[in-house]
């Protein structure tokens, strides 16, 4: 299968949660990249479109997503705050 991505993804396994609303849920980071994630989550059906993934190991890395696809209970994420680079 073709890679379409523009960034490539880096395989890593990281808690991390799941922050919307007031209302918190655990997930695992499966890869990562500058523009977006996949995680791993118990009910995908409780994830909401957009929401903020924040980082167990340091609280302070928090991004802005939004839900690109979903698959089983992987989801695939879009980073809303990615710093776009100047055209060529």
């Amino acid at each position: 299968m073709e890679e379409k991505r523009k960034y490539p993804r880096t395989e890593i396994e990281q808690l991390a949660y799941v922050s919307s609303g007031g209302s918190v849920m655990r997930c695992l980071v499966r890869n990562i990249s500058i523009e977006g994630a996949a995680i791993d989550v118990e009910n995908p059906a409780f994830v909401p479109q957009c929401f903020r993934l924040v980082m167990a190991e340091d609280s302070s890395v928090v991004r802005e997503c939004r839900i690109a696809w979903i698959k089983k209970n992987r989801i695939g994420l879009t980073f809303m705050d990615v710093v776009q680079e100047p055209p060529k």
